[in-house]
């Protein structure tokens, strides 16, 4: 099969036109960091070596409880899915892992599967398992629940799926399985929720006893939907409850979408960090539930805070910190590749911005109490324009300093429409 890919030359071509106003911009900050004792070559090599897994659904288009309008050339199977990866991360250089979701990835073969990843120079991130639907031909129904429906058939059929799951990422190379389950009520009285959690942890047990030593389980919470009166793994109290039940080797994974409203989402990430029970993130954004809206597009300042205390963590060394980091959404009206570009940069910013913090100085404001400088120490690195870096980022490393612009000049779309053909019309259901 012929990989569909932008040319590197094309690139470079695009690039040079603005590649001296990139030069400028870029000294012109590292002068300006460097009256706060900042070297932006050092900031630079971190930007460089930043890495965002794109999930492989997200490369297609979304769709709501009401309908689904496909997109032009979107892709019809996981080898087109990595093709617009590979593009992805040709132009932006910061998202080289792609994540899988089984059985909608499923393959005869994963090896071929693993060859045409490094043909792309793709790499394998967390492996999804989905047992909140039912696959046809499917002898044991998901739709009470799975891993904690009453049927033990249902149970067993949900677990044998997730030690599947294990087997074919280890073939990709992947050392992680994330588990999250749409298991829950949607009425008063319709389950016991302690038998209900009871019989959710029985089955993940299983799970993770079949874990390769060098894998993490990553259990990822959601507060309603498709349950909505009743959810196993609501909240991220359940969900590292969960996680200390089953051992080490499990962890929780943070989806930005996944909230009550107005919840404090940095301080439950620094709650995980601090008890060694931070897995990773689904980024997207929210206005009002799990909306999986682009990654920064509503609130920005808010993904900074949450990268605060991951730089936090970082800078001070924390034990057991290595958390994955992965794009999570569902782009309805826009074209999957820019959005997944745009929200991969929006998030690289948010890390790059909160590496320009004062640690020092933030920490003795918070020793004196002094709130508003604490607080403007903050704004201060937030409000710091680190365009130049990702753009120098992206630009030393061979990908685009516009991927946008570069990907609309290239008429990739346009290219693979000619070879993917639209399904035609608009259909129901959530994918």
């Amino acid at each position: 099969m012929t990989q569909q890919r932008i040319d590197k030359a094309f690139i470079a071509e695009q690039n040079a036109s603005i590649e001296a106003h990139v030069k400028e911009d870029y000294e012109a900050l590292g002068n300006k960091l460097a009256r706060e004792n900042i070297n932006i070559e050092a900031v630079l090599a971190k930007a460089e070596a930043f890495q965002i897994a794109v999930p492989s659904w997200g490369t297609g288009t979304g769709g709501t409880r009401f309908a689904r309008f496909p997109g032009e050339g979107e892709p019809r199977n996981i080898f087109e899915k990595l093709e617009d990866s590979a593009v992805i991360n040709d132009l932006s250089q910061a998202t080289e892992r792609v994540s899988p979701h089984f059985p909608w990835d499923k393959v005869d073969d994963f090896s071929e599967l693993k060859e045409a990843s490094d043909a792309l120079d793709l790499k394998w991130d967390s492996i999804n398992s989905n047992t909140f639907q039912d696959q046809a031909g499917q002898e044991h129904s998901f739709k009470y629940g799975s891993l904690s429906n009453t049927s033990k058939a249902s149970r067993d059929l949900a677990i044998s799926h997730n030690l599947d799951c294990i087997q074919w990422g280890q073939v990709l190379g992947s050392k992680t399985l994330t588990v999250w389950v749409g298991d829950g009520s949607n009425h008063p009285g319709q389950q016991h929720f302690q038998h209900a959690f009871e019989r959710y942890l029985e089955s993940m047990k299983e799970i993770y006893a079949g874990l390769p030593s060098d894998w993490e389980l990553h259990i990822e919470h959601k507060m309603f939907e498709p349950a909505f009166y009743s959810t196993i793994i609501q909240d991220w109290g359940s969900n590292i409850l969960a996680a200390m039940e089953l051992g080490p080797q499990a962890k929780s994974l943070v989806d930005l979408g996944h909230h009550a409203p107005n919840v404090n989402i940095e301080m439950i990430v620094s709650r995980l960090i601090q008890f060694k029970k931070l897995g990773g993130f689904h980024f997207n954004d929210s206005k009002y539930g799990d909306d999986d809206l682009d990654s920064g597009s509503l609130h920005p300042y808010q993904q900074f805070l949450i990268f605060n205390e991951l730089v936090d963590a970082e800078y001070r060394k924390q034990d057991a910190f290595n958390p994955n980091y992965m794009l999570d959404q569902s782009h309805n009206v826009t074209d999957p590749i820019e959005s997944l570009m745009n929200s991969a940069a929006s998030v690289q910013r948010s890390y790059v911005s909160a590496l320009l913090v004062n640690r020092e100085k933030l920490t003795q404001y918070q020793t004196d109490n002094d709130a508003i400088m604490a607080s403007n120490t903050l704004k201060h690195a937030f409000t710091i324009d680190v365009s130049p870096i990702l753009q120098k980022a992206r630009l030393r490393k061979g990908g685009a300093i516009d991927p946008i612009a570069c990907y609309r000049a290239s008429g990739y779309r346009k290219s693979v429409a000619k070879v993917r053909p639209n399904s035609g019309g608009s259909g129901s259901g959530i994918v």
